[in-house]
């Protein structure tokens, strides 16, 4: 049976704490990197405002108004993408300072 004295619990929390908080910050970038910039997120991007173009000059209004709404959805998309990464950037950011505040209370 394993004899932990409280001084290792406490430096198992913090380090686990930290190491956490690591994954979850890198987790964060990675997503507000490859998300929001994704390339298949360009082309659609392009491709309806082509639509829309092409709605435009052919004068067709239901192509234009479902472009826009399409363009619409995928600014949504984008901002709630970045904005899921950038909540996790900070709750690494918060785990790690935690752990750094604990480390620094305890010793």
């Amino acid at each position: 049976m394993y004899t932990n004295s409280l001084d290792e619990l406490i430096f198992n929390i913090i380090t686990s704490l930290f190491l956490l908080g690591t994954v979850t910050l890198v987790t964060g970038i990675v997503v507000l990197l490859t998300r929001t910039m994704g390339k298949d997120l360009r082309e659609i991007t392009k491709q309806t405002s082509q639509l829309a173009k092409k709605g435009l000059i052919d004068d067709l209004s239901g192509l234009v108004g479902n472009a826009s709404a399409l363009l619409t959805a995928t600014s949504q998309m984008v901002r709630t993408t970045a904005g899921i990464g950038i909540l996790l950037i900070i709750l690494g950011l918060i785990q790690i300072g935690t752990a750094i505040g604990l480390i620094i209370h305890f010793t």
